[in-house]
């Protein structure tokens, strides 16, 4: 998560809510499980663009960001 323009490992709170199928009614987030701040295990259905944008518009509209935009950065380890 970049906030303020500082680079931050998302919470593995956040990561949970958003990796939950009930929460993104998205089938390609069912093979998904968070592992650590900033770390998901992912299937290879889940493309990491489409997973950048999930969790930013869920953080905004949580209110998360200390009220400032979010920006989601996704690399591949």
């Amino acid at each position: 998560m970049i906030i303020r323009g500082e680079a931050r490992a998302c919470p593995l709170e956040w990561l949970d809510q958003f990796c939950m199928r009930n929460f993104t009614n998205s089938a390609d987030f069912d093979d998904t499980l968070p592992v650590a701040a900033g770390k998901v295990e992912a299937s290879y259905r889940l493309h990491p663009e489409r997973f950048a944008v999930r969790p930013r518009r869920v953080a905004h509209a949580a209110g998360k960001g200390e009220g400032q935009p979010l920006l989601v950065q996704v690399t591949r380890d």
